[in-house]
């Protein structure tokens, strides 16, 4: 396997368009990296230029040390997966995942061994005579997968390969390529637009907005440390919640909406808060972080006054929509404890979890 490393990359296309804006990312050799980010923030871009799809406008991509700009896909070495299978309908599964190695003069010898390998670790042993169009979404989906591990690749990259399966598929495959890059100790940067395929399959994620890496963390660094309001909005489901008011100051710093929202500040934060401004302050709360009752970390110091305007019950746990001027907010409830629609309650703050962003989105707590 391969080190990948990007040197300031950029992508420029006609009309002076920055699509990858001044990018860099060391991928360690056998590290899952996931690059995860809204449509067109230039992801699937710079996995591109990696695998030499794209023409690099500014900087170096290395792969084993190795400048590789200038070198065409075939040499560089690497296996791609698309988010469409392209898988030759009139080809059997064996055939189209041995097509590649017959195109580099593989003896039959090795292509049946390196087949029959692929096949056993993706489950495909009893599908090798068959063609796509009598299996399923997911096994041809493994059937692409396979394709690139007959290669013996240095590197794998992956491009939204589980976008079009279904929701229940889609967990089912990122287990399997989460398993399979542990089996083969592989080099592996894999492109998603969903940030729960990147918190549960990724060792290192980078986050990604109009071209620019917002954030390169672990799943829980980023979770729990965002850098910006942005990749703290991008990550997690339900999204946290940004309500914006103004700081007071009587004694400890206050944050003032209006008289539904009560939420005080520890005085370890008064240095931060004096040289910030003070006329609009952005709160973001995870929605695992209220409670319908008081405890530890919870108490009349944070909390929202609100209504209820929707339930989700979801079994182990429940949705509580709310709104507080003017826009909605939902809160992560234990089921036993859930009110009915309409009724007005008391969501407590856990005061040791809320983040402070500032105007521009820029993390002050």
């Amino acid at each position: 396997m391969a080190q990948v490393e990007l040197k300031n990359i950029s992508k420029i296309y006609s009309g002076n368009t920055k699509v990858v804006n001044n990018v860099s990312l060391t991928v360690e050799d056998r590290e899952f990296v996931v690059l995860v980010g809204p449509s067109g923030c230039g992801k699937s871009t710079t996995l591109r230029m990696i695998a030499g799809l794209e023409d690099i406008t500014e900087g170096e991509i290395l792969i084993d040390g190795e400048v590789v700009n200038n070198q065409a896909p075939k040499d560089r070495d690497i296996a791609m997966v698309f988010q469409n299978y392209a898988l030759y309908p009139h080809m059997t599964v064996f055939d189209n995942m041995a097509f590649g190695l017959k195109l580099r003069k593989y003896s039959k010898v090795e292509i049946k061994n390196r087949v029959n390998e692929a096949a056993k670790i993706l489950d495909l042993e009893n599908y090798l005579d068959r063609k796509p169009k009598a299996l399923s979404g997911g096994q041809r989906q493994r059937v692409a997968v396979g394709r690139a591990i007959v290669r013996h690749p240095k590197v794998f990259l992956f491009d939204e390969p589980l976008s079009n399966l279904d929701a229940k598929l889609r967990v089912q495959m990122r287990t399997e390529i989460s398993k399979l890059h542990k089996r083969l100790n592989a080099t592996m940067i894999y492109v998603t637009h969903d940030q729960t395929e990147a918190m549960t399959m990724g060792d290192k994620i980078v986050v990604m907005k109009d071209g620019v890496v917002q954030q390169i963390d672990s799943p829980l660094e980023l979770y729990n440390n965002p850098n910006n309001q942005f990749v703290a909005g991008f990550i997690g489901s339900p999204s946290m919640n940004f309500i914006e008011g103004s700081l007071s100051q009587n004694g400890n710093f206050s944050f003032v909406v209006n008289d539904q929202v009560q939420i005080s500040f520890p005085k370890k934060f008064s240095s931060i808060l004096n040289n910030c401004d003070r006329n609009k302050i952005i709160v973001g709360i995870r929605p695992e972080h209220f409670s319908l009752s008081k405890g530890t970390s919870f108490s009349d110091e944070a909390y929202f006054k609100t209504t209820i305007e929707v339930i989700e019950p979801l079994g182990n746990e429940t949705f509580l929509y709310f709104m507080i001027d003017g826009r909605q907010y939902v809160a992560r409830v234990n089921s036993e404890n859930v009110n009915n629609i309409g009724d007005l309650l008391k969501l407590y703050i856990n005061r040791e979890k809320y983040l402070l962003f500032d105007e521009n989105g820029n993390r002050l707590i």
